[in-house]
């Protein structure tokens, strides 16, 4: 009997395999092999290795997501930077799978928020997507920092962006 997997299941395994074996052993064939189907099978879900890594790093970002209410644009910042540094930091080789899928142009959503939080605060296009990608450059660049470091990093470019607004 054929096993039929799903994305979903191709996704879930392939976050196993980033936490048990790190990035560099994540590929087509190696969750091929795991699932005990051709290589072939997964293209099926996936038209390249580059859409599966999307696929995870957006499975990741949104393991990452926590339940919200309505709050200021500034809580919101707050919000969407924490949960992006703590979807960044549960998986093994998160950051930079993450990161590399944001550089190739995937995993926007956090931006995305970002940029609307602001937008509803008051700012026009350009702070909204200077200060969106500003955050994102200290989740980037902070993400192994102590989470102190890392909270008062966040805090001062909250600083600057309500003192501008």
């Amino acid at each position: 009997m054929k096993v039929r997997y799903r994305r979903t299941d191709v996704v879930a395994h392939a976050v196993d395999t980033l936490d048990a074996h790190g990035l560099a052993a994540l590929s087509m064939r190696r969750l091929a092999a795991d699932l005990g189907v051709q290589p072939a099978a997964l293209y099926h879900h996936f038209t390249d290795k580059q859409a599966l890594l999307s696929a995870v790093a957006e499975e990741l970002l949104d393991r990452g997501r926590r339940a919200t209410e309505v709050v200021p644009w500034d809580a919101e910042l707050h919000l969407v930077c924490v949960e992006l540094r703590d979807a960044m930091t549960a998986h093994r080789d998160a950051a930079a799978l993450i990161a590399a899928v944001y550089d190739a142009g995937g995993a926007r959503e956090p931006e995305r928020r970002m940029t609307d939080a602001l937008l509803r605060g008051g700012a026009d296009d350009e702070l909204a997507r200077v200060g969106a990608r500003t955050l994102l450059r200290h989740v980037f660049a902070a993400v192994g920092d102590d989470p102190e470091a890392f909270a008062l990093g966040l805090s001062l470019v909250l600083d600057g962006l309500r003192a501008r607004l």
